[in-house]
C-alpha cells in the first residue's frame, strides 16, 4: 500500500502538536477566535512555505543567470502570488 503524496495545502487534516508563546496564542485567539485558530496557523505556515519556495527558485535562477534587480524580485513575488492564488495550487516543495 503506497502513501499518497499531497502538495502544500492539500490532503486531509492531521493533528500535530505545536508550542507557541502564550502571548502569541492569545493574540491569535483574540484576532480569529478559538474555532479558527488552526486555520489561522495553517494559513500562516502555508504563506511561509510559499515564500521559502519562491526564495529557493530565485536563488536558483540567480545562480544560473546572475543577480536580478529588486524591482524584478518584487514583480516575481507578485506574479507568483497571483498565479497560485488563482489556481489554488502550490509548487512542489523542494
Amino acid at each position: 500500500m503506497s502513501e499518497a503524496e499531497y502538495s502544500i495545502g492539500e490532503g486531509p487534516a492531521t493533528r500535530v502538536s505545536l508550542s507557541l508563546p502564550e502571548g502569541t496564542a492569545d493574540a491569535i485567539r483574540a484576532r480569529v477566535g478559538k474555532r479558527e485558530f488552526s486555520a489561522f496557523i495553517a494559513g500562516a505556515v502555508e504563506r511561509e512555505l510559499r515564500g521559502q519556495v519562491l526564495d529557493e527558485y530565485l536563488a536558483d535562477y540567480e545562480s544560473r543567470r546572475g543577480p536580478i534587480s529588486d524591482e524584478a524580485r518584487q514583480r516575481a513575488r507578485q506574479v507568483f502570488d497571483e498565479v497560485f492564488a488563482e489556481e489554488s495550487q502550490w509548487p512542489a516543495a523542494s
